[in-house]
């Protein structure tokens, strides 16, 4: 896990390109303080480097030369994230193309697997990546990113060139280089209002985009960048092995426990978070087997009777893990709003993302690697909103018409009635009613806070191309992919990134594995959702692994108690004069926020969710746009061994 910057210029400016590369490596310093400010350019291209090391400390140092015996100093490469079968890799490519290797490290693979089997390498690498190759002799430049979009990479192509980074702050510093500017883009700060997350491949600024989850492209000199997909998840439904169904839940079993011994591969100490749910207990109790030493961790919060520790801490005893627990308090908790927003790049209005980076921060003084529970809901079919279609199954022998008139019979229906939600939902499509596992505003509500809302800008924006991958799909099926590709990349997978990456410590998701996700995409929706419960399958196959106060518990993470502090003491005063330092006042109706905050205060309306999402962009917008709020970010000096 490490931090990557380039610069491709478009007027053989390589060496000068260089010279503006310090500051963006700088500024995510905090990717990789165990090499920090690596450069390499010729006169095309600039790389920039921070390295956190894992695996092969003393060598695989980057930018990394490679190349084949009659050129071995073709390739350069800049490589963040771990590609876990990177031995079996090697293998391959040393007994069947006489590959040769000089470190010991994952870093020679990925280009010898790229200079042996082109493009088509990333369907063979096992894990998780964002990396640019420079091919010295096609003076080009080949950038990936993994499957499920675990790691990050950020682009921005203008008349001076293409710059990419492990984040946008560092893509900020570099766009006057490139010849553009920093113009927000409006409809992706509507989109962010309504999904509590910036959808990929937009971010807020008008001229910098995302390399979305599961594509490569190819870059020359002086052109925008080719991009190609070349990994569609596709959750089709197989008939049941012939060994039954405990064969496939045998085979689950089998496939995790192997992604959990290969993601455990490091030189470092490996840890696990813990939640007390069954995917970071299943996660936990097998690491456990290839480290008996293992330390778990998970957060809690200063509210009598609200923490979830002691059901954490009751897994970690079970399976014989020495447990860590931090507890945040409300004062924590605001304090550390800037640095955090900080570190996102773009707002993600997840509150769990905050106690996430506390015990990320509590994880770094013991481990260097954890190992966490991230992907098995949407794998597996996790979410309770996945019964929704079971639930609306009648209303789809009604004819479209005497839907409709069920939808606006509903709306004359007075708030809290029983059924008027069940016909509101009955009357729409799947289409119109699921775009993701979160939802802020609602049309009527997103027009009062919004002066920009503009009402062609729709989830559909969004959803309309993923959903017309899924035509023929059972609909719980539909649900999960639109999740991989929204909420799983969009807030998930961004927060995992940014809140582990903040404190130096590399996250791992075991769950996020392509042979993982081989057997999961076979599963019926009777193999989901079944008994009453979520992830019917997956807990069949954890029974002899996990313990079984866990088995059947529902989905944990780490709660925070918003609802609650919004109203009382302990956030009420800073959401307050957050909203009135607000200089984004032509974005966000700010007199309308602060009448929300006190409707949620006087207990009338929960607003606790809408008033984050606009809180975190508040605090975004003071610190990227007016640089109003300066977040006290310290160098970190993390040895390299733990």
């Amino acid at each position: 896990m490490c931090g990557l910057v380039g610069l491709l210029t478009s007027d053989r400016t390589g060496a000068r390109a260089a010279e503006d590369l310090p500051d963006a490596v700088h500024c995510m310093r905090h990717r990789g303080p165990d090499e920090p400010g690596g450069t390499w350019n010729d006169d095309d291209i600039a790389f920039g480097f921070n390295r956190l090391s894992f695996i092969d400390i003393e060598h695989s140092h980057q930018p990394l030369r490679w190349g084949p015996p009659e050129s071995p100093e073709r390739y350069a490469l800049v490589y963040n994230g771990e590609v876990y079968n990177y031995l079996e890799l090697r293998e391959q490519l040393q007994r069947d193309h006489g590959a040769v290797f000089h470190t010991e490290g994952d870093g020679e693979a990925v280009v010898a697997a790229f200079h042996h089997w082109g493009a088509d390498c990333v369907r063979r690498l096992r894990g998780m990546f964002a990396f640019a190759i420079w091919d010295t002799e096609t003076r080009m430049v080949f950038l990936a990113r993994d499957q499920f979009g675990i790691k990050p990479l950020f682009l921005a192509t203008g008349p001076g060139g293409t710059v990419f980074a492990s984040e946008k702050k560092s893509v900020l510093s570099l766009l006057s280089t490139v010849g553009l500017g920093t113009d927000l883009d409006l409809r992706a700060v509507e989109h962010y209002t309504v999904l509590q997350y910036v959808p990929e491949p937009e971010t807020l600024h008008r001229d910098i985009t995302r390399l979305e989850s599961g594509c490569h492209a190819t870059v020359s000199p002086g052109e925008p960048p080719r991009i190609e997909r070349y990994f569609t998840p596709k959750l089709i439904a197989s008939p049941v092995p012939a060994g039954g169904e405990q064969a496939r839940y045998d085979r689950i079993a089998e496939v995790l426990s192997d992604s959990v011994a290969k993601h455990m591969r490091a030189d470092v100490t490996v840890g696990s978070f813990l939640s007390g749910g069954i995917d970071s207990t299943a996660i936990a109790a097998l690491a456990i087997r290839h480290n008996p030493d293992l330390i778990t961790f998970t957060t809690g919060f200063e509210r009598e009777g609200y923490s979830e520790v002691d059901v954490a801490a009751e897994s970690a005893e079970a399976i014989g893990a020495r447990h860590v627990v931090k507890v945040v308090s409300p004062a924590e908790f605001a304090a550390s709003i800037p640095e955090i927003v900080w570190y996102l790049d773009d707002p993600v209005a997840d509150p769990a993302l905050v106690p996430l980076y506390f015990v990320a921060k509590e994880a770094r003084k013991h481990v260097k690697v954890v190992l966490s529970g991230e992907g098995a809901d949407e794998l597996f079919g996790g979410y309770t909103i996945y019964r929704e279609p079971l639930s609306l199954k009648p209303f789809d022998r009604l004819p479209r018409g005497l839907r409709r008139s069920a939808g606006r019979l509903s709306e004359r229906i007075p708030e809290g009635t029983r059924g008027k939600s069940l016909l509101h939902r009955g009357s729409m499509t799947l289409e119109e009613r699921y775009y993701g596992n979160a939802r802020s505003f609602d049309d009527a509500r997103l027009r009062a806070v919004l002066k920009t809302y503009r009402p062609e800008w729709t989830h559909t924006d969004v959803t309309a191309d993923i959903y017309a991958q899924t035509q023929g799909w059972d609909p719980v099926a539909r649900m999960q992919h639109i999740d991989l590709f929204t909420w799983l990349r969009g807030d998930i997978l961004v927060k995992a990134d940014k809140m582990t990456m903040a404190n130096s410590l590399e996250l791992r998701v075991p769950f996020l594995d392509p042979e993982v996700f081989e057997v999961a995409r076979q599963l019926s929706t009777d193999e989901k959702l079944s008994h009453g419960t979520t992830k019917y399958a997956l807990r069949r196959a954890l029974e002899q692994i996990v313990p079984a106060h866990v088995l059947h518990r529902k989905k944990l993470g780490f709660p925070v108690p918003l609802r609650h502090w919004l109203a009382g003491t302990e956030l009420y005063d800073w959401a307050r004069e957050t909203i009135a330092a607000s200089g984004a006042g032509h974005i966000i109706d700010l007199p309308a926020v602060s009448a929300m905050l006190d409707e949620h205060r006087a207990g009338t309306v929960d607003n606790s969710r809408r008033l984050w999402t606009v809180l975190v962009f508040l605090v975004w917008h003071g610190i990227f746009v007016e640089e109003r709020i300066t977040p006290d970010i310290a160098d970190h000096t993390y040895p390299v061994r733990l």
